[in-house]
């Protein structure tokens, strides 16, 4: 009896508590203060390949997995400059993927990936604290500290972007950061180690597509939401 008086009351909460909501929706605050959701649960029709044609994977555990979904990422159709997005993920055994941000062109250079053309935040089967490791800037920014939870767990990440400063959040850890403006050369980070991009990143565009990166293994994103500053 007691047990049942327990789980009513919490059946309760969760239905009546004003700022929670279920999975890919907005809580009544984020609406109020200018959130807008990425993906509702059940339609896939704002996402797309690179080459425009849609995905070929469908819904999954109430999340967009871009693995086999017919290009190297999944892109939200608009573009973006300014923003905070949040979102969750969940990985599988031996992951390797990644959130795109600022991502344009979406044609290739030549001989070379469409991962060239956007800063990655790196999501990764892995517990270091590498250029290569989840919570890196992919090849640009190691993470302070590694905040990943076990593989089949979700995880939540905030990217915050505005003008030249990138910094993203796991788990509520601040784990990453770029000043944009100090990439100034190709090829070089601002202490002048080497990198794998031909981009001097400072004058990359600062406005691109948002991408979620098939790098040949399960991942699933929920509850992407972005909120855009002018």
């Amino acid at each position: 009896m007691k047990t049942s008086l327990i789980l009513v009351a919490f059946v309760f909460a969760v239905v009546a508590h004003p700022a929670w909501a279920a999975d890919n929706e907005l809580t009544p605050a984020e609406k109020a203060t200018g959130w807008i959701l990425l993906f509702d649960g059940k339609s896939l029709d704002e996402w797309m390949n690179p080459d425009g044609s849609p995905s070929e994977r469908p819904i999954e555990q109430a999340g967009i997995n871009p693995h086999e979904a017919g290009g190297y990422m999944l892109v939200h159709k608009r573009q973006w400059s300014n923003f905070t997005l949040r979102a969750n993920f969940k990985i599988a055994p031996g992951c390797n993927s990644g959130i795109f941000i600022r991502t344009t062109p979406l044609t290739p250079q030549p001989g070379k990936s469409l991962g060239h053309n956007g800063i990655e935040f790196q999501i990764m089967d892995s517990n270091g604290l590498g250029y290569h490791d989840t919570g890196a800037f992919y090849d640009l920014a190691v993470p302070k500290q590694q905040a990943m939870r076990p593989v089949g767990a979700w995880n939540q990440v905030e990217i915050r972007v505005h003008g030249y400063s990138v910094t993203a959040h796991l788990n509520g850890v601040e784990v990453s950061g770029l000043a944009l403006e100090h990439f100034d050369k190709p090829f070089l980070r601002p202490d002048g180690t080497s990198h794998k991009f031909a981009a001097a990143w400072k004058d990359h565009p600062l406005t691109g597509y948002i991408g979620l990166q098939d790098h040949g293994t399960d991942v699933w994103f929920k509850n992407i939401r972005i909120k855009e500053y002018r």
